[in-house]
């Protein structure tokens, strides 16, 4: 296709659409493998580098996130000009490069630099990714294409909880970061070769819009332009919101669900890979999908309330098998459990992208992912995770220095006026300094219960969403502006 026609609707190969949303997903894929392994292998870091949880969270979160969303900005508008899949397969070449050299740090320092690294190449994925799908499906196809990229997400924490729990237990978490970091410098070539250019506006039926001029000050203002839109409008607001919000929670949560099993359970890594990375995966896989499916079927009659509506009550009601996961005394039901929350949660993912898109121009969709991702990533997966982890090791301190069992509001109270330092001097790694000894025993079941509490206070921030997501869908059954979701 040339980009000096205009292409109408439905003028599109639907072949090398199918390819392209093929590849787009698998890059999302590996994208989620590697920004996630850390949560994957973080109890065996922890252990090996004598780390805390706040140390942990800080590679899973803001030094992973800090890059990535200030970097999203300015590549989303390089993709309004120049070729997006040239920019996508840069990224996920530079992503897995620091990826295995993550298996080469020597020390928390230069683990923290390569994940800074990490986050500098998958800053340049989902801008030009949501822009190239967009341009290859029709408005009333979108969610339900970007719900199949989102798929991205569940395969990508499986794959990195199977893998990477496996490899890090038969080999060591390092062999993990290389071998998984790997397969992305094949996936940046092969994008290259397969993934062709589309159209940009091809599915609007108007004619392709003028590549930018390159500008500073326009740049800026058109950043600006965007996120006026999306803080002033009430639907994008509150989708705006939801989705930090939930982000936040499944983030912050979701960094300590392997380690969790490990200190709850016992079990080692491979098992507890196995476990939360098929379950889990496959759950939060169903809600991804469903979600877009569903809300794209219930819109068509015109009521774009169910773009709002399924991720609010996905939400809302997947934080009561989120308790019980955390509250039974056996890994058997906690995995029984495990099967019902992804696939209730994650149904925001496809509405809420497609509402976004939908209300964008082509020539803003790379720069209003990029923004909505700065929000959300800077926030949730730059803070959910390290404010979780100082949040258990509190917990731990004052479980630890307690003469009673303290209930979980007790010992949120006395948290930030426990001593975390002498408990992590008299814990290194969250373990006695002698194995079996009461102290490590003593160690071990104040971090247990610590962690438990901490992602339960974390997951339980969802609920939050769920109400954003209401609001959304009562704003997008009052409005008459339907054509813009």
């Amino acid at each position: 296709m040339s980009g000096n026609k205009t292409t109408q609707v439905g003028a599109v190969d639907h072949h090398q659409r199918k390819v392209m949303l093929a590849m787009m997903t698998a890059a999302y894929t590996l994208n989620f493998v590697d920004r996630t392994i850390i949560a994957s292998i973080g109890q065996a870091i922890k252990v090996d580098l004598k780390l805390t949880d706040t140390q942990l969270g800080l590679l899973g979160g803001l030094y992973f996130a800090l890059l990535y969303t200030i970097l999203g900005l300015p590549l989303a508008r390089l993709a309004e000009r120049v070729s997006r899949v040239n920019i996508i397969a840069v990224a996920i070449f530079i992503w897995s490069g620091f990826t295995a050299l993550c298996g080469l740090a020597t020390s928390y320092f230069w683990l923290a630099l390569f994940r800074f690294g990490v986050g500098v190449g998958e800053a340049g994925l989902s801008p030009p990714a949501h822009s190239v799908i967009s341009d290859s499906y029709e408005p009333s196809k979108r969610a339900s294409a970007l719900s199949i990229y989102s798929l991205g997400v569940p395969i990508g924490v499986m794959i990195g909880a199977v893998a990477g729990g496996w490899l890090a237990q038969n080999y060591s978490w390092r062999v993990a970061f290389i071998a998984l970091g790997f397969p992305g410098v094949i996936l940046a070539l092969t994008m290259k070769w397969l993934v062709k250019e589309p159209v940009r506006g091809a599915m609007e039926e108007v004619p392709p819009p003028p590549r930018p001029a390159y500008s500073l000050r326009g740049d800026l203002g058109e950043i600006a332009c965007v996120g006026r839109k999306l803080f002033g409008n009430w639907i994008l607001f509150n989708m705006m919101i939801g989705i930090t919000l939930v982000s936040f929670a499944g983030y912050g949560g979701g960094a300590f669900i392997q380690p969790y099993w490990s200190r709850a359970f016992g079990l080692d890594y491979a098992e507890i890979g196995l476990i939360t990375g098929l379950i889990g995966g496959f759950s939060q896989g169903v809600g991804v999908l469903f979600g877009g499916l569903l809300s794209d079927r219930l819109a068509r009659s015109g009521k774009a309330v169910w773009y709002g509506l399924v991720p609010a009550l996905g939400i809302a009601a997947a934080y009561p098998f989120i308790l019980a996961i955390y509250t039974v005394e056996s890994w058997q039901m906690a995995a029984i459990w495990l099967l019902f929350p992804g696939a209730l949660s994650y149904t925001y993912m496809g509405p809420t992208y497609g509402v976004v898109q939908n209300s964008f121009s082509p020539a803003q969709r790379a720069t209003a992912t990029a923004v909505l991702f700065f929000v959300l990533n800077l926030i949730a997966l730059g803070f959910g995770p390290p404010l979780t982890g100082m949040l258990i090791d509190h917990l731990g301190a004052a479980h630890f220095y307690a003469a009673d069992p303290l209930s979980t509001w007790s010992a949120f109270t006395q948290a930030f006026g426990a001593d975390t330092s002498g408990f992590q001097a008299a814990c290194p790694g969250g373990v006695g300094a002698v194995a079996g000894s009461g102290a490590d025993r003593a160690c071990k079941a104040a971090v247990e219960v610590a962690t438990r509490e901490g992602v339960l206070i974390a997951f339980g921030i969802s609920l939050w969403a769920a109400f954003h997501y209401f609001l959304a869908a009562m704003a997008l059954r009052r409005s008459r502006e339907s054509r813009a979701v």
